[in-house]
């Protein structure tokens, strides 16, 4: 049989949503690359091992995948994280066993709090052979489900195509999900797979008339009322028309400070952030009577808990109310929102105030003002500089319009291999990466992995070398003054790292900067250019 036979894409294919296609000499593992390039997954992060071998060799059938090798599986489901939030479609990944799955959950728990669609491929060993125990066997379903929506186990070859296509509507499923599908070697080695393509996707759910009326309802009240917005409620079509109708209604538009993708600066409408420090959430919220939540998963909560102060940072007299789920169709309901309460004129849109670069010296505030001011047009900023961070997102907030993602999840070792899922999702648009240094350490093989791929990426790592954030933790958790001992748990100096070298051995360019002169200088030339290259900001 001709092995270059034409697969029917997605698109024709919803006209005959069951298209099959029976290649008897086709093994397992190609059935299931070419169902996922069929249905529209056509990227793959990897990280394979033995038991993903047929998997591997089925890339060479199948060039309209593209495989992409990262050197840490942290690295793999962090890309997939980050192209998932910028083209509201799954990347498939390639990971290694339970071992290797396991690898990757930290990020895998990001991506889900940031409800990031991804297909999770995970190979284990051939069904017969897991009754011996060797040492790589372990429950690779158990470890899957706490961070997957839909766990399946796949054991034959003339089936995997069909529990691909699941895991593929599973996933696309709104506001995105986590799919796992487990491929027992013997499963992708056998022949007798089949391609299936073209199913259609579900609808998303409509919010309901008893939802919508009694939203409107709390809106002409005449108190003090909030719209909080999360997800598909953050990108610009959805904020101009919150806008509107906070312009109509008298509401306060908010956000939590954690967004897995904003999109802002000059000409979008801007909602007001809920401060991350409880007691300034507290305050910041403390006159709202009600809030009215939009595409967020509930009510403002606190990230940790804090002797003293509480959980919930609205008051215990503000009802929360919900418009919109993660789950149904926000620009629906907004769009019917602001028609039925008159939402006609436009919302504040930011002007474009674009600051002159900084000068003096160089700290996390100075380098806001300078982002600010260089911001290109249409920038993905992935933004993972934690204690640095606090300055840098207002800062920009007038500046070139861009798109901001954060750390979901709050499990870190998003930022680097988030990047550089942006920049294979968006391959004309500048990826900029706003680093903090202890945390770049958890996934800085993803540095390699921009080099490879000729990623379009500028990386800025905050030096200060120190934990900084979990020193103001150990303060509000009433641990103390720390000691010798416990001080060392907050400093990763002695030996400093140096990112610069750190970079340049993995195919990075890289500088150093030590004040502000030097850091317009090499910060607007690097966004000038095309490729990776890292700046490591000594603070």
């Amino acid at each position: 049989m001709n092995r270059n036979v034409s697969i029917t894409p997605p698109v024709d294919a919803q006209q005959n949503p069951a298209v099959v296609t029976d290649m008897r000499e086709m093994n397992g593992a190609e059935g299931l690359v070419r169902t996922l390039v069929a249905n529209g997954v056509d990227v793959c992060f990897a990280n394979p091992g033995t038991s993903e071998m047929h998997f591997v060799a089925a890339l060479d059938k199948v060039p309209e995948m593209r495989c992409v090798l990262g050197l840490f599986e942290g690295v793999v489901t962090g890309a997939a994280d980050g192209y998932g939030r910028m083209t509201g479609k799954p990347a498939a990944t390639l990971l290694h066993l339970g071992p290797g799955l396991a690898n990757g959950l930290a990020n895998l728990h990001n991506a889900r709090r940031a409800q990031s669609p991804i297909l999770n491929i995970v190979g284990d060993h051939a069904t017969y052979h897991r009754e011996f125990d060797s040492p790589l066997t372990s429950d690779i379903e158990m470890t899957a489900r706490p961070f997957s929506h839909w766990v399946r186990t796949s054991p034959e070859a003339g089936g995997i195509a069909e529990d691909a296509v699941e895991a593929i509507a599973a996933a696309r499923s709104a506001p995105g999900h986590i799919s796992t599908l487990i491929l027992p070697a013997d499963t992708a080695w056998t022949m007798g797979g089949q391609v299936i393509a073209g199913r259609p996707q579900a609808e998303t759910p409509l919010v309901s008339e008893e939802a919508m009326a009694d939203t409107a309802a709390r809106l002409g009240r005449g108190t003090k009322t909030g719209l909080l917005v999360a997800g598909r409620a953050l990108q610009a079509d959805a904020l101009e028309l919150a806008g509107r109708i906070a312009a109509a209604t008298g509401a306060a538009v908010m956000s939590s400070n954690l967004v897995a993708r904003q999109e802002r600066g000059a000409g979008r409408f801007s909602p007001e952030i809920i401060p991350y420090a409880v007691d300034a959430a507290v305050r910041f919220l403390a006159d709202f009577r009600q809030i009215i939540v939009v595409g967020a998963p509930g009510a403002p909560v606190a990230f940790f808990a804090y002797p003293g102060l509480p959980s919930r940072l609205a008051p215990r007299d503000c009802e929360i109310a919900t418009l919109a789920t993660p789950g149904q169709d926000i620009m629906d309901a907004l769009q019917r929102l602001a028609e039925r309460v008159g939402a006609t004129a436009g919302g504040h849109l930011e002007p474009l105030d674009i600051p002159s670069p900084a000068t003096g010296a160089l700290t996390a505030a100075s380098i806001g003002q300078s982002l600010g001011a260089f911001m290109p047009e249409g920038a993905i900023v992935v933004d993972e500089a934690v204690s640095s961070g606090a300055p840098l997102f207002p800062a920009t907030r007038t500046s070139r319009p861009h798109d901001w993602m954060k750390n979901m999840g709050g499990s870190i070792g998003f930022g680097l291999p988030a990047a550089a899922g942006a920049a294979i999702a968006c391959p004309d648009r500048k990826v900029i990466c706003l680093e903090a240094d202890g945390s770049a350490m958890y996934t800085q093989q993803a540095l390699w992995t921009y080099a490879r791929e000729e990623l379009d990426i500028l990386v800025v790592i905050f030096n200060n070398r120190k934990y900084e954030i979990l020193r103001g933790e150990l303060a509000k958790v009433q641990a103390g003054v720390p000691g010798i001992n416990a001080t060392n748990m907050l400093e990763i100096g002695r030996p400093d790292i140096n990112w610069t070298l750190l970079a340049r051995g993995q195919g990075v360019e890289a500088v150093r900067v030590e004040d502000m002169k030097a850091f317009n200088h090499q910060y607007s030339a690097a966004i000038r250019r095309k490729g990776p290259f890292l700046i490591e900001v000594m603070i």
